[in-house]
C-alpha cells in the first residue's frame, strides 16, 4: 500500500519526457542552475555556484532602505544585487552558516547584532553518514540579505573554505557592513518587523514603495518544501516518521535518524492522513513565513487527528499548524523571536530551559481547546512555546530543540517523542513493520526534490 502511494506521489516529478535524474532529484553537485565543482582551501568541496551569482561587490557603496523609517548607508561585501524583504535581527552570536541556510529565514533581510561575523569563514558541503550536511541547515543560502556592523575578510577555522563575502557573492545574496546595526535594532524593536531594501551602488529612492517585496503575503513554504517525497534512511532502523517538509532543517532530520528512525519527507500540503496508518508517527517540521497560508496543511492535519491516533510531534511553523488545525488562532508578533539563549518554562516540571529560536508568528495559548494544555511559556515576553494534548501522544514546542546552532538544553524532546512511539508501536493488537521497504529507498530520492533558491519577486 505505502509503496504504490510513495510511487504515485513521485510520478510528477520521476516520469516524463525527461529522466527522472533529470527531473526529480535536487542534487547538492547537479541541478539546473549551472553547478560548478569548485575546491576550496585543503582541497575541500564547496556548494555549486548558483545562476544569479555575481563577482564580489567588495568596497561598494551600499544602502539599507527601511520602509517607512530611516535609511543607513554602508560598504556591501555580498552579491553585487539589490533586493527586498523583511528586516528581522538576531541576537546569536555564533552559528551564522547554519542561521543563514535555515529555511524559516526564506525573504528576510537578517540583521545580525554580534558586531562581528565572518572571523570563522564557511564550512564546506560535506554530508555525514546519513547523507545529510555537516554543517549546513539546507543546499543554499535562504535569507535574502544579511546586515553587520563589521565583517572579517580574513577569516580562520579548520573546517572552513571560504569567506562569508565570497560565499554570499557565489550565492547571489548582497550583504552590507558599516551599519549601525544598535539604530537598526532599536528601530525594529520600537516599530517592529518592517520591510527594507538592499541597494549596491546607486541609492535606493525611498518613495518607490512597490520596489518592496513583502514575504508576507507569499506563500514561502510552498517555496522551501521538497516537490516529491524523499527519504533518509536510519542505520538498522527500528522506526519510520513521516515528515511533513514546510522547510525542514538538516539537524531535524538528524535528531530522528540518529535514534534509530528512518524518515520519509512529503511536501507540506500532502494528505498525509491517507498513508499516516503505515508509518510509527508523524512529524511536522519548521519553515518559513504566515501559517495561516498553508489551509491545506491545517485540513491535512485536523483530518489525521480525527482519524488516526499515531504520535504527532511539530517544531516552530509545525507547532502553529498544528493548533490552526485544533482551532486555536496564531497571531504576529511585534518583531519576533531570533537568538540561541531565549529562556522557555516547562509548565509540566517548573524548569527552565536555554532555547534556539527563529519566528515571527506565534499561538494564542487563549485560543486553545480543552483538550490542550500549554506546554511552554517564553519567560522574556509570556508567548506560548508549546502545547500538548492531555492523553494523546501529541506535542508541539515553538522553539528549536534540535538547536543549530544554540544550546542543547530541550533535545530531549526528541527521545520523549520516540518513546510516544515506541508506546504506540507496543499497545497494536497486531504488530506492523513500517519500514520502508527495498522498493522505496529505490524509487525515492535520498534528498530535497526541486527546491530551489529564486528571488522571491521572480513568482510572488
Amino acid at each position: 500500500m505505502l509503496s504504490r502511494l510513495a510511487l504515485k506521489a513521485a510520478k510528477p516529478a520521476a516520469f516524463g519526457a525527461a529522466s527522472f535524474s533529470a527531473r526529480a532529484r535536487f542534487l547538492s553537485t547537479t541541478g539546473n542552475f549551472a553547478a560548478q565543482a569548485i575546491q576550496g582551501s585543503k582541497g575541500r568541496q564547496m556548494p555549486q555556484t548558483l545562476s544569479r551569482a555575481t563577482k564580489p561587490a567588495s568596497g561598494m557603496e551600499a544602502t539599507l532602505t527601511l520602509r517607512d523609517g530611516p535609511i543607513f548607508h554602508g560598504k556591501a561585501f555580498g552579491a553585487n544585487s539589490n533586493i527586498s524583504g523583511e528586516a528581522v535581527f538576531t541576537t546569536s552570536l555564533v552559528g551564522y552558516p547554519e542561521s543563514m541556510t535555515d529555511p524559516s529565514y526564506r525573504g528576510q533581510i537578517l540583521v545580525f547584532t554580534q558586531p562581528l561575523i565572518g572571523n570563522y569563514g564557511v564550512p564546506s558541503n560535506e554530508r555525514d553518514q546519513w547523507n545529510l550536511l555537516r554543517h549546513f541547515e539546507s543546499p543554499h543560502i535562504q535569507c535574502a540579505g544579511i546586515v553587520v556592523a563589521d565583517v572579517a575578510e580574513k577569516y580562520s577555522h579548520w573546517t572552513a573554505v571560504e569567506s562569508l563575502g565570497d560565499w554570499c557573492a557565489r550565492e547571489g545574496i548582497p550583504a552590507i557592513s558599516g551599519v549601525d546595526t544598535r539604530a537598526i535594532v532599536t528601530y525594529l524593536r520600537e516599530q517592529g518587523s518592517s520591510l527594507a531594501r538592499i541597494s549596491v551602488g546607486d541609492e535606493y529612492d525611498a518613495d518607490e514603495d512597490e520596489s518592496f517585496v513583502d514575504p508576507g503575503q507569499i506563500n514561502l513554504v510552498k517555496r522551501v518544501s521538497t516537490k516529491a517525497p524523499f527519504v533518509v534512511e536510519a542505520h538498522n532502523p527500528k522506526y519510520h516518521i513521516a515528515l511533513l517538509d514546510c522547510g525542514v532543517k538538516e539537524n531535524i532530520l538528524r535528531s530522528l535518524v540518529s535514534r534509530g528512525a528512518s524518515v520519509t519527507v512529503f511536501p507540506y500540503d500532502f494528505k498525509i492522513q491517507k498513508v499516516a496508518d503505515n508509518f510509527d508517527g508523524v512529524f511536522i517540521s519548521n519553515g518559513p513565513g504566515d501559517p495561516t497560508h498553508c489551509q491545506a496543511t491545517v485540513h491535512n492535519l485536523n483530518v489525521l487527528m480525527e482519524t488516526s491516533q499515531v504520535p504527532i510531534m511539530g517544531i516552530c511553523l509545525g507547532h502553529q499548524l498544528l493548533a490552526l488545525a485544533t482551532g486555536a488562532r496564531t497571531i504576529k508578533l511585534k518583531y519576533g523571536n531570533r537568538a540561541h539563549n531565549i529562556p522557555a518554562l516547562d509548565m509540566t516540571t517548573g524548569q527552565c530551559h536555554i532555547t534556539s529560536q527563529n519566528h515571527g508568528y506565534a499561538v494564542d495559548a487563549s485560543t486553545l481547546g480543552s483538550e490542550w494544555k500549554e506546554y511552554f511559556v517564553n519567560l522574556n515576553d509570556g508567548s506560548n512555546e508549546g502545547m500538548r494534548h492531555v492523553s494523546r501522544p501529541i506535542f508541539s514546542t515553538q522553539f528549536h530543540p534540535e538547536a543549530r546552532g544554540g544550546p542543547m538544553d530541550s533535545s530531549y524532546l526528541f527521545d520523549k517523542y520516540i518513546e510516544d512511539v515506541m508506546a504506540f508501536k507496543a499497545c497494536q493488537a497486531v504488530y506492523k513493520d513500517n519500514r520502508p521497504s527495498q522498493f522505496m529507498l529505490d524509487i525515492l530520492s535520498k534528498e530535497r526534490v526541486g527546491v530551489q533558491p529564486e528571488p522571491l519577486a521572480s513568482a510572488a
